[in-house]
């Protein structure tokens, strides 16, 4: 298949000509003979691939018009973004295969061998970086040619493959890039790397709407596109997944195997040998059209939650192809001029070559994925224990969205039917779930429940600790025999999870109502209940009330909330309560009386009042669109509180006093002018509220707003003995400077009220940045400090961790009238860090409930 694309004469490295106008001819071996009815894509769209960049709606409408035209091709709808632009996947095979799909993907249930002759299928993946557009674009010309084209070797890879092409893998992020580039591209073509065209504002297209790296995104889900993708990507289950992107303009082109090193040991060695067999087509496409490429020294196949490595855990093998990037129509680079369309050709090229390799690998392919399944069945039943035993009692809607997620990557779990003892723990139906390792997707199982910390290379391209339990705060026991508990004979399902009875009706006239903080979504419904104007209180210390029987008794933690009678001024707040309080499934009690059986009565100066919030949030270049995004999904999709982005060179024109809260995400801070700073301290010490993480609350410090104090980078490279080092350990020792995605333990102060909703002193945290804020010298302050012995999951030298055991990980102390709270790292990781997040929350609703007043520096 290499002599589709033969060479173009060009001279240099890259095609500067023609710029504007890319034909078939370009990136296709000519003449080839095309189905006349079969829509090129300038008949389309009015224009050739490359001449300029594709919206997404027009991507989308080729696709349906290819369709339309062909009976090779089916187009699915995956389901919609954020900004409801539809994700689509392109079915592309022989008419046969497509009449007969249903069956071919019967077939391919997990556990089921493969016979020789059923076609391979073949999954590409076109630009989940927005900004990484030439992926798209190479979709439309891989999808044409795979349609049009009239030759034997094509109907025989139709025969033998089923190709899913998905265009875009993020809608939302290509068409912010592509809006930008085409806005601010001139007539001419200008190849200054810093002329506007190539340089998108914040956020970058790179992200989705809610600036989230959905390239991370395969294992944890949070994103609405990563969920409606793994779910097709279950439904075919594809024997291989290219994942197309792009790089610095500097480089050339790369693809997979990555460093051998850092490959998990999780992935079979089966998947590396096939992974090295299709990097030789690769290599033969690329040679015959005199480009340049690199291979086995860069990326990594470590972490499972990106698209060249979540395949590589569910029987398939991904594969990483990465571009230099334009970014416009044309860039100045090392290597000359580098075209627009030059990169997109690039992108053909290694989708035929993949195609290739995986029709003349049919039968390796699917022995592999027979002998994946059947190999983890084994080393499950081979396994010193029988599974993991989940339990949350408290909070009922973390625990689903836990097994939800396990549900999404094809994991059985089983609901308690009877409470099962241990010691002096008791698992109680409703709240404890049971995981047999013994189902096929063992592997994955594994790879999301343990707690690794050694490794055999220390370096890692993104993070090194994933275990999911933890982020989400679940208790988890190993349980040795499966037989010595009652569980449900069907798994779980999103639809039919065990839940107590509620949502009874509440009693009308009651002195108060009342409930719980523990709920994952508590916040959310006191955050409809404030802004229908409803006026609530936070109880600051625990309380009992008699119940309607003689012997009966309410209990309250601190952190309950009370929506109290006498103190509503709306003439139908109970019906709006009523209304609210049935969208949740969250226990709320009827209260008789304010006076308490023990405890603090239910007017006391100890009921915190609660006020509806007006969040602003510092954005712009010098802020991190990541943690950004990860604190606004968090804040206005998961609890509904709507945040103001304000970008920080607007600061000085924005009156502080519209707001309650200011939120400050990691970033440089260095641009914000005296001005803005006099404003913001003015409108803190008046009683405002700043959360910030990072390296904010290093820039509040400097600013003697934030009475801490952090290890510097200097203490931190002294950590380092570096007098017998050599050239060659450069990398190793970046390695061991880095903290690159780790999970470490904190114990926390249960009594302080920005940690209500909390059961137990230990708190797993996320840390990915060496950023350290050295241990408290006030009392009072701290919220979570670092155990003495902290690693839980990831890699970290032994001398970080050292640095990090006993310092401060959250502090919060008052500033005049205001509070101010900072946490060295994001709560909110990646949107799936739920153990963590409730601490967000009780800043944002309890701030004012607590009070550490500290002198300053």
């Amino acid at each position: 298949m290499v002599h589709f694309f033969k060479a173009v004469a060009c001279a240099g490295l890259f095609a500067i000509a023609p710029v504007f106008a890319e034909p078939l001819s370009y990136y296709f071996e000519q003449p080839t003979k095309y189905r006349s009815k079969v829509p090129t894509p300038k008949a389309v769209l009015g224009f050739d691939v490359g001449d300029r960049h594709v919206r997404h709606d027009q991507l989308v409408h080729y696709f349906k018009e290819l369709a339309n035209a062909s009976n090779q091709v089916r187009l699915l709808s995956m389901g919609y973004t954020n900004e409801r632009r539809q994700q689509v996947l392109a079915t592309i095979s022989s008419s046969k295969n497509l009449n007969n799909l249903e069956q071919i993907l019967e077939n391919r249930r997990a556990g089921k061998n493969q016979n020789a002759d059923d076609p391979v299928v073949v999954w590409l993946g076109y630009s989940i970086h927005g900004n990484e557009i030439s992926g798209s674009h190479a979709s439309m010309l891989t999808a044409y040619y795979l349609a049009a084209a009239e030759t034997e070797e094509m109907k025989q890879l139709l025969d033998d493959v089923v190709i899913l092409i998905e265009p875009s893998m993020n809608p939302d992020g290509m068409d912010r890039f592509v809006t930008w580039v085409n806005t601010n591209r001139g007539t001419s073509v200008n190849t200054d790397p810093e002329h506007r065209e190539h340089q998108l504002q914040w956020p970058s297209g790179r992200t989705n709407h809610f600036m989230f790296d959905l390239n991370r995104d395969w294992l944890p889900l949070s994103q609405v596109e990563s969920q409606n993708r793994v779910k097709f990507f279950h439904q075919f289950k594809p024997n291989v997944l290219a994942d197309f992107h792009e790089m610095g303009k500097d480089s050339t082109y790369f693809f997979q195997p990555g460093i051998p090193s850092r490959t998990n040991p999780l992935t079979p060695k089966t998947n590396i040998e096939l992974t090295k067999e299709f990097a030789r087509y690769h290599g033969e496409a690329l040679d015959a059209d005199h480009r340049l490429y690199f291979s086995r020294e860069s990326f990594d196949d470590f972490y499972y939650g990106k698209g060249s490595t979540y395949p590589d855990i569910n029987g398939a093998v991904g594969i990483l192809f990465e571009q230099a990037s334009s970014r416009g129509m044309a860039t100045t680079s090392e290597n000359g001029v580098l075209t627009f369309g030059f990169g997109i050709k690039n992108h053909v090229l290694t989708s035929f070559s993949t195609l290739k390799a995986a029709q003349k690998n049919k039968a390796k392919l699917h022995q592999f994925r027979t002998d994946f399944y059947a190999e983890s069945l084994e080393k499950a039943s081979d396994a010193d224990f029988a599974g993991y035993l989940l339990h949350e009692p408290a909070d009922r809607q973390r625990l689903k969205d836990f097994l939800h997620l396990l549900e999404q990557h094809q994991i059985q779990s089983y609901a308690l039917t009877d409470t099962y003892e241990s010691g002096d723990s008791k698992y109680r139906p409703g709240s404890s779930y049971f995981v047999p390792l013994e189902q096929p997707q063992y592997r994955l199982i594994k790879t999301i429940f343990d707690k690794v910390t050694e490794f055999k290379d220390n370096s890692f391209y993104d993070v090194s600790g994933w275990t999911l339990p933890l982020a989400y705060n679940l208790e988890v026991k190993k349980i040795n025999r499966a037989r010595d508990l009652d569980t449900d004979s069907e798994p779980f399902t999103a639809d039919l999870l065990t839940l107590p009875e509620q949502n009874l009706p509440l009693k009308e006239g009651a002195y108060a109502y009342a409930f719980a903080w523990d709920d994952y979504l508590a916040p959310k419904l006191l955050n409809d209940l404030l802004n229908q104007g409803i006026k609530a209180k936070v109880a600051t210390q625990p309380f009992t009330l008699a119940g309607e029987s003689k012997n009966e008794k309410q209990e309250f933690a601190a952190g309950s909330i009370l929506i109290l009678s006498g103190l509503q001024n709306r003439t139908d707040w109970f019906d709006k309560l009523m209304d609210i309080y049935q969208q949740y499934h969250i226990d709320m009690a009827s209260l008789t009386t304010g006076l308490s059986i023990k405890g603090i009565d239910l007017g006391s100066r100890s009921m915190a009042p609660l006020s509806p919030v007006r969040v602003m949030m510092i954005g712009g270049h010098s802020v991190s669109q990541y943690e950004a995004g990860h604190m606004l999904y968090y804040l206005d999709d998961t609890l509904g509180v709507p945040v103001s982005v304000i970008d920080d060179y607007r600061l000085d024109q924005i009156d502080f006093n519209r707001y309650t809260h200011v939120i400050m995400v990691d970033g440089n801070y260095k641009s914000i002018s005296d001005k803005t700073l006099g404003k913001l301290k003015a409108w803190v010490e008046n009683g405002g509220v700043i959360y910030a993480q990072k390296r904010a609350g290093k820039w509040l410090a400097s600013k003697n707003i934030l009475q801490s104090s952090f290890v510097s980078d200097n203490e931190l490279a002294r950590l380092f003995n570096t007098d017998e080092l050599t050239y060659a350990d450069q990398q190793q020792l970046a390695a061991k400077k880095r903290i690159a995605g780790t999970i470490f333990a904190t114990d926390i102060d249960l009594t302080h009220p920005l940690v209500f909703g909390y059961q137990t002193p230990r708190l797993p945290i996320f840390k990915n940045s060496t950023v350290i804020m050295e241990k408290a010298s006030h009392p009072f302050v701290t919220l979570a400090q670092f155990t003495d012995k902290p690693l839980l999951s990831g890699y970290s030298d032994d001398a970080m961790v050292g640095k990090v055991a006993e310092n401060t990980a959250i502090i919060a102390h008052n500033v005049g009238k205001g509070r101010v709270i900072a946490s060295s790292e994001n709560l909110v990781f990646r949107g799936y860090w739920h153990g963590t997040a409730k601490i967000v929350a009780n800043a944002v609703f309890f701030p004012h409930a607590f009070s550490a007043r500290i002198s300053a520096k």
